[in-house]
């Protein structure tokens, strides 16, 4: 049987049939599998972290066993995300602010986001190259992700890496993003606190007025603070975020990172955050809405799989030539598709 064929590679590979799903003994093995992953990985097993890891990456057919297995171990890291433009220095950053967090005797948990092939669809995967001075302390863990396409920043199992450093016992984890633009704001869903990175002579005055990545930023870091108009562009943006409504006004921090300066400062920054949102309620209402829109894309990722599988696929053409003729229109073709997969009974397993 071909790959091209009715039945698909999975059920070539002994894989259950997307379209079917996991037949109980299959869902029940696979559960099993998961918990032993997390026990070894919470336990401290390093390999088994990689493994669980790969397989959110790889496997987004696994996230229901994996994410059963951690449930009751995630929730006590830290999670502060890094973002800006490229060439900002962001990798040069984690690895200061690793640094700074394991002198303080904290684990530290890295997942760092890397652009995928427009054309190949691989990655270089080089941010974690840059933190290589890190590869051999037991305290810390570093994951490169590939976007693979995925717009904000992010990579789409970023959410579900980020539970499993979190059940592993990290105390901080960081997450880089892709060098993104004004609007990919990915990582304020994601974190407890953003890092905001900006370069001196990059047109950062213009920047700081623009609405989208700088107004999700809960601290404001300007990188290559030796080098010249760094106080100006600290100056600038102190002075936009005072004119802010709403009284949120993001810290401004001035580091040179290659050289280790102000780094303490941008852990302190990061620390009275993490204290401001806990005793304002802010965390838990944060972690809350993380939770939530975690739970929307799951629902919404399993409603597209449903209606591209038979028999929706076939009713989906159906109403497509429907709106076509002019025999009904989209919205109303839209919700009898709906209603056919919500009152449709699950097809049983062969």
């Amino acid at each position: 049987m071909t790959a091209g064929s009715a039945a698909g590679p999975d059920r070539e590979r002994g894989l259950p049939d997307r379209a079917r799903g996991p037949a109980p003994a299959e869902l029940a093995a696979a559960e099993l599998v998961a918990a032993e992953l997390v026990a070894a990985a919470v336990g401290g097993d390093r390999r088994a972290l990689a493994r669980l890891l790969s397989a959110v990456e790889n496997t987004p057919r696994r996230w229901r066993e994996i994410g059963a297995a951690l449930a009751g171990h995630a929730g006590g890291a830290q999670t502060v995300g890094l973002t800006g433009a490229p060439g900002v220095g962001k990798s040069t950053t984690v690895t200061a602010l690793v640094r700074a967090y394991r002198r303080a005797g904290h684990r530290v948990g890295v997942l760092a986001v890397d652009p995928s092939s427009p054309y190949t669809g691989g990655a270089l995967l080089g941010d974690r190259v840059r933190m290589s001075e890190h590869a051999g302390d037991p305290g810390v863990f570093i994951r490169s992700l590939a976007s693979r396409g995925r717009l904000g920043g992010l990579a789409a199992a970023t959410a579900q890496a980020l539970r499993v450093l979190d059940a592993a016992g990290f105390d901080v984890v960081i997450v880089e993003t892709v060098g993104v633009g004004q609007a990919e704001i990915d990582i304020a869903a994601l974190a407890d606190t953003t890092c905001v990175l900006l370069a001196p002579g990059a047109g950062d005055d213009v920047q700081a007025v623009k609405a989208g990545l700088l107004e999700v930023a809960d601290v404001l870091v300007v990188n290559k603070g030796d080098r010249p108009g760094a106080a100006r562009t600290v100056a600038d943006l102190t002075a936009m975020t005072g004119m802010r409504a709403g009284g949120r006004r993001p810290a401004v921090v001035r580091v040179a990172a290659t050289l280790g300066e102000g780094i303490d400062e941008l852990v302190e920054r990061i620390a009275a955050h993490r204290r401001e949102l806990a005793a304002t309620g802010e965390l838990d209402r944060r972690r809350l809405a993380r939770a939530a829109d975690e739970i929307r894309g799951l629902a919404l990722t399993a409603l597209r799989d449903r209606l591209a599988a038979p028999p929706h696929d076939a009713r989906l053409a159906e109403l497509a030539r429907l709106v076509v003729a002019g025999a009904a229109d989209p919205w109303s073709a839209a919700e009898r598709l709906l209603g056919d997969v919500m009152t449709a009974q699950p097809v049983p397993s062969a």
